[in-house]
């Protein structure tokens, strides 16, 4: 895994006006699913209760991956699949995992979510201060929530979208993400919980 790119107080480049430009950026190349999934339990490290994130990227590009490394490094029960047709699971921290007395995991599928109001319609304020909120697909719609927030996009070098593959229910599943092509992930740090950019473990961005 490469780090190409950091530093405080950068352009915004291709962000959608959302009132706030980013503290800081960091960009990172990853070249193996292991390692997207080893990210995600490094930044866990650093999450605490109250703490929003917000996945972009397209279909495939590795955002169930990432949050099942972010699952990992909070602790949480295990089963992390994309919410798409559920629209929020909810994963408790466990009193033997990694992080016992840790904030539980909101995940969030906002894919079929128009717009901020239809955020609020499914509650997450009664949880956003006890748990660590991950969004896919929230740009735009969830900013409204807290001052502060962690976006992480991530990119499929070679382009596309995954194809979809018949599950044993006989639903479609369009997050094949277990192939191991290059990736670039952007994290950007909003607001003043990230007013410093944090330092990962080095397992997880070596």
């Amino acid at each position: 895994m490469s780090v190409p790119e950091t530093g405080g107080a950068p352009e915004t480049g291709g962000l959608p006006e959302t009132g706030t430009a980013p503290v800081w950026v960091q960009t990172l190349t990853v070249t193996t699913a292991d390692q997207t999934h080893a990210l995600g339990a490094a930044l866990a490290e650093v999450l605490r209760a109250g703490d929003l994130l917000v996945l972009t990227g397209e279909l495939g590009a590795g955002k169930t991956t990432f949050t099942q490394g972010l699952g990992e490094g909070l602790g949480v029960r295990e089963g992390i699949i994309s919410p798409t047709f559920v629209l929020v699971r909810i994963h408790p921290n466990l009193p033997d995992g990694r992080r016992p007395g840790g904030p539980d995991l909101v995940h969030v599928d906002a894919y079929r979510l128009g717009s901020a109001s239809e955020i609020d319609d499914i509650d997450l304020e009664n949880t956003l201060d006890s748990a660590v909120t991950v969004v896919e697909w929230g740009r735009d719609r969830v900013e409204h929530l807290t001052e502060s927030r962690l976006e992480v996009e991530l990119h499929r070098q070679l382009g596309g979208t995954a194809p979809a593959h018949q599950t044993g229910n006989g639903a479609l599943d369009f997050e094949s993400e277990d192939d191991d092509e290059p990736r670039t992930i952007i994290i950007r740090g909003f607001g003043p919980r990230w007013a410093e950019q944090p330092v990962l473990a080095e397992e997880g961005i070596a």
